[in-house]
């Protein structure tokens, strides 16, 4: 009896994902819950187990294939040897072109039925190359959904693009040269970057944003951290970074000025008594940020912990949706990769982000002396609709205040 692989809930929010990579190939022998394959979300990107112990018998979700909760993926048959399987996944990908020619005449002409999944990858691209839209191809995917296959087949009948006076797709960019296209490489984003993207333009289009600067002498900090660097990372495991003395300082602004850790909902404000940090961390798929929670009732040790754990799940691929839902205000460090100043965007609907920079020894004038300090950038971007300028340039003061003076953060002053 065949076991099904279907798709698993996926979180909050998230109906579909597109198919990544498949681990294993028609006739590979799998343990149960070995890894299958990858499922790529607008957020994360998850690992797909075994359901059991067997044989993959069929691939029947192709890489790049948008697939919807409860999908079915493939099939493991019973058994431990290597078998053939009967419908291999590229003739599956082929029966749609080879089915073309046999068509009725008729079918050509009729309507094609509405489909609620978007276009595969592929087939997203061939309608765009041949100015056609998902609704003029007749879909033979799960759901309808519109297939590679699909898009020849329509083509080969001699389905045309809309006419003149009928609103056409505006092209993203001019035509390459013929010396030039065959250097260039067209790569479909992937999930996670289409929606940092789609959310990123999204704030800038909603949010009034504005931006305000400060700089911070990290003297002290610097001093202190190379001071119980030592001591504190054999005490709690863990190095003694910037992070926890940055993050440790925010949730005591956001106490002092709540604006900044509240949103907009409406015409409500929603207002959080509460502090969920989340820290922008860059990785080879993209910038996430993970969130952490209830951060001002953690001590700095508590603090670098938790960020050097969600860290390391980042850049192994291993966030979960719950890692990432519900922050309240955001820090992002462009200083580790040695930028000098930049203005964040929010993370909507956050009101504030925070951006830090890198630290670069700077003349600065102290008690009326010229002396050299290692200096940073602090850049606050704020949601002006809903945090005021003196809200905002305060909420920075402090910051920079408690950084300056970090016996502040232990006081709780």
């Amino acid at each position: 009896m065949a076991t099904e692989i279907r798709v698993p809930t996926l979180g909050e929010s998230v109906s579909e994902a597109t198919v990544g990579t498949w681990f294993k190939k028609v006739g590979d022998a799998i343990k149960a819950d070995e890894p299958l394959l990858e499922l790529e979300t607008d957020k994360v990107t998850i690992e797909v187990p075994a359901p059991s112990a067997g044989v993959l018998s069929e691939i029947v979700a192709l890489a790049g294939e948008t697939v919807g909760l409860g999908a079915l993926l493939g099939q493991i048959a019973a058994g431990s040897g290597a078998a053939a399987a009967p419908v291999a996944a590229a003739e599956k990908k082929a029966e749609p072109a080879a089915a073309a020619p046999a068509a009725q005449p008729a079918v050509a002409a009729a309507a094609p039925a509405a489909s609620s999944m978007p276009p595969a990858p592929s087939a997203g691209k061939l309608l765009a190359e041949n100015n056609l839209s998902a609704d003029q191809v007749d879909g033979s995917g799960k759901r309808g959904q519109v297939l590679k296959g699909d898009v020849l087949a329509a083509v080969a009948k001699g389905i045309s693009a809309p006419a003149a006076s009928e609103p056409v797709k505006v092209q993203a960019r001019a035509p390459s040269t013929t010396e030039d296209v065959v250097r260039e490489e067209r790569v479909k984003m992937t999930r996670l970057r289409q929606t940092i993207a789609r959310r990123l333009k999204d704030a800038q289009n909603t949010a009034a944003m504005l931006t305000t600067y400060n700089e911070v002498d990290m003297s002290a900090v610097m001093s202190l951290r190379n001071k119980y660097k030592d001591i504190f990372e054999k005490k709690h495991g863990v190095k003694l970074g910037f992070m926890g003395f940055f993050t440790k300082a925010v949730t005591h602004a956001l106490k002092e000025i709540p604006a900044v850790n509240a949103e907009i909902d409406g015409t409500d404000v929603i207002y959080k008594n509460f502090c969920h940090i989340g820290v922008a961390v860059g990785t080879d798929k993209g910038l996430v940020v993970p969130v952490v929670r209830d951060a001002d009732q953690m001590s700095i040790a508590e603090i670098e912990k938790d960020i050097g754990r969600l860290g390391k799940l980042a850049r192994d691929g291993q966030l979960s949706m719950a890692d990432m839902q519900g922050g309240t205000f955001t820090i992002s460090n462009g200083g580790v990769y040695g930028s000098l100043m930049s203005s964040p965007i929010l993370n909507a609907p956050q009101s504030g982000i925070l951006g830090m920079h890198k630290i670069q020894d700077r003349p600065v004038v102290v008690g009326g002396q010229i002396v050299i300090r290692p200096m940073m950038y602090l850049a606050l971007s704020y949601d002006h609709r809903m945090v005021d300028g003196k809200e905002a340039v305060t909420f920075l003061v402090r910051v920079k205040d408690s950084l300056e003076d970090p016996e502040r953060l232990v006081l709780d002053l």
